[in-house]
């Protein structure tokens, strides 16, 4: 097993953690959480070595084999499946040795060093390899490239397969989907299920760690907490210490009791029942994250766009493509202010090029890209941190955007993603991935767009940052679209699955986990059948009048949700006047005989307040359950 034992650490002057004592036992697949900088990576390090603890000692069995995923990797002609292979010590170091005994013919070692062969299954040891690459998105042709003709993403995903092929005892893994998209990262979490040995895991994708990690050490004020359970469980846990001290939860106990109050008086109504239930539900899920997330550095909201013009976008055939041979052809596509569009397909299926000609970075080689004269993108994508000006500061780039507001106010803004005090004033240069990516997203948020491109957006955020990002989009008016490799980002800000695949772009029937079972099918089925399954189910015709009619609802539905927005409102004003009144009567001196008068009017006020109240939320659930009716036809 693992253990600490009054372990400390310091990076440079700052203490990491102090005095942490706990231990992992074999076979414990751990997940490590804790903000950007508290130490996660350092642990990691003094792990392999590469680091000494100040006091205290950190055990670990000597004859342990650990693997984790090369930073680096040599732009060579070695073939990708060879750089693989090499993951595997204990294979080459027999490769050498039995090419050796050859050449002196020694009979005796041979049958020795085939027979460790066979025990290893290092006769299979190229088809593993193989297997890997093929669940990390590389085609057939691509397994015998040389390594020079990768790029940065790729050459990650080289090193992750070849972590994965090490035969280890202990794999550490930090940030392993960062260079992935979501096939390759359903892919990576069923084989991380099957793996044997103790498991180290850094990451801030939350369904990423719940399916695979069975415990959580965080780190969080200089301390290291193990909690058993998933992600989902720590948050709990953490969230009930974090409720006893934030004003901020008392506020949302108000609001969950609120909610109870009408689904209990409603759910057994048969006309209720459903709009109850789904607000049961909503009621679970803000219990369940929310306080967890009380003391979060970042908060932040889109400001409603300037102008909403219906529709946004329109795309009509269009094909697309970066050479004379279209990628997608004849997709069909009308964007309206309110829609959440998430994009899946296998990697290369021509996701980012589609929303590449949305932005306008790429010109359709055929049909047309309607847009609206007031639209106005927000577009996203990892290559535009390195566009910033690396001697410029955060409030700079604000400035040159908008000369005129004062620095004060872009300080305030800046605040609310992280950049305070003198970070605000700081060259970019030396910024994290991270701190770059928040940057970008603070510009564009600023910006106020009627139409939101993200193109896997959390990769390099930390847990906070994409739970104040989800929170943000939630309440986003204008049109979005995003591609995320993060399913808890997908399920939390979009209402619509587009699959991209074939060549076509169409309406995807089912949800996240419909997908996962349709990719475990897809390498299943032939390719005949599936592309008469797709082309049955994304024909154009189809496509163009299920949008048509789709534009359409969304305009009956308009004033529909604008009314329920209005009495949301209202019922919560009134739950505010009712809790000061309640507050009022509630005290003993009250029902003395000098505030006879007092008291008598109070009730009366009372009285009529609940009357109010309680037809307020009846009209409340009525319009709720009318747009809902609505909403499915």
């Amino acid at each position: 097993m693992i253990r600490f034992q009054s372990l400390s650490l310091r990076r440079g002057t700052q203490l990491l953690f102090a005095d942490a004592s706990l231990h992992i036992n074999p076979g414990q697949k751990v997940g490590i959480t804790g903000a950007n900088g508290c130490g996660k990576s350092s642990l990691f390090a003094l792990i392999r070595n590469e680091l000494h603890a100040d006091s205290g000692e950190l055990i670990l069995p000597p004859d342990w084999v650990i693997a984790h995923v090369a930073q680096e990797m040599p732009a060579t002609a070695e073939h990708a499946i060879e750089y693989v292979l090499d993951g595997d010590a204990e294979l080459r170091q027999l490769e050498q040795q039995i090419i050796e005994a050859e050449k002196r013919n020694d009979g005796h070692l041979l049958g020795e060093l085939h027979g460790r062969m066979e025990s290893i299954g290092g006769y299979t040891a190229r088809a593993r390899a193989a297997r890997l690459l093929d669940g990390l998105g590389f085609g057939n042709e691509q397994i015998e490239l040389p390594l020079r003709e990768f790029s940065g993403g790729w050459r990650m995903r080289l090193n992750l397969a070849q972590a994965l092929m090490c035969r280890s005892d202990l794999l550490l893994l930090d940030e392993p989907t960062n260079h992935l998209d979501l096939d390759a990262v359903i892919w990576l979490q069923e084989w991380l299920g099957q793996y044997q040995g103790t498991l180290l895991l850094i990451s801030h994708d939350r369904d990423f760690l719940d399916e695979v990690a069975g415990s959580i050490l965080h780190i969080e004020q200089q301390r290291l907490t193990l909690y058993t359970g998933n992600y989902s469980a720590f948050e709990q846990m953490r969230a009930e210490k974090l409720a006893l001290q934030q004003s901020a939860y008392e506020k949302q106990q108000r609001e969950i009791k609120h909610i109870e109050s009408f689904v209990n008086r409603f759910r057994a109504k048969a006309t209720k029942a459903k709009q109850a239930q789904s607000r049961l539900k909503s009621l679970e899920r803000m219990e369940r994250i929310a306080p967890a997330h009380v003391d979060s550095p970042f908060h932040f909201r889109f400001l409603p766009p300037h102008k909403l013009p219906t529709p946004l976008l329109t795309l009509d055939r269009v094909d697309m493509g970066y050479g004379e041979q279209p990628l997608l052809r004849g997709a069909n596509l009308s964007l309206q202010p309110g829609d959440r569009i998430g994009l899946l397909g296998h990697n290369g299926a021509g996701k980012s090029t589609l929303i590449k000609h949305i932005a306008g970075e790429l010109a359709p080689l055929g049909g047309e890209i309607i847009k609206a004269q007031e639209l106005r993108t927000g577009y996203f994508a990892q290559h535009q941190l390195e566009q910033l000006d690396p001697e410029a500061s955060p409030v700079q780039h604000l400035q040159r955007m908008d000369p005129k507001a004062s620095e004060q106010s872009l300080r305030d803004y800046l605040g609310g993603f992280g950049f305070n005090n003198d970070m605000a004033l700081a060259p970019v240069a030396p910024f994290s991935g991270g701190e770059k990516a928040r940057l970008v997203l603070a510009m564009l948020v600023y910006q106020r767009p009627n139409l939101l491109l993200l193109d896997e957006p959390t990769n390099h955020l930390d847990l906070e940052m994409r739970h104040a990002m989800a929170m943000a989009l939630q309440e986003y008016e204008g049109a979005l679209v995003v591609v995320s490799h993060d399913r808890h980002l997908l399920r939390s800000v979009t209402d619509t699955l587009y699959l991209v695949d074939s060549g076509k772009v169409g309406e995807f029937d089912g949800d996240l986990e419909d997908y996962r079972r349709w990719l475990a099918e897809q390498s299943r089925s032939t390719p005949a059948s599936n592309d008469e399954a797709k082309a049955a189910h994304n024909s154009a015709g189809v496509r163009k009048e299920r949008k048509r009619i789709e534009a359409e609802q969304r305009q009956r539905l308009k004033p529909l949700r604008q009314a329920l927005n209005r009495l949301e409102k209202s019922l919560d004003t009134l739950q505010q006047r009712k809790q000061g009144l309640e507050q009022q009567l509630a005290s003993p001196a009250m029902y003395e005989e000098q505030n006879r008068d007092t008291l008598k009017q109070l009730l009366q006020e009372k009285g009529t307040l609940d009357a109010e109240l309680a037809a307020t939320e009846e009209q409340w659930l009525e319009l709720g359950e009318e747009l809902e009716q609505h909403s499915a036809e």
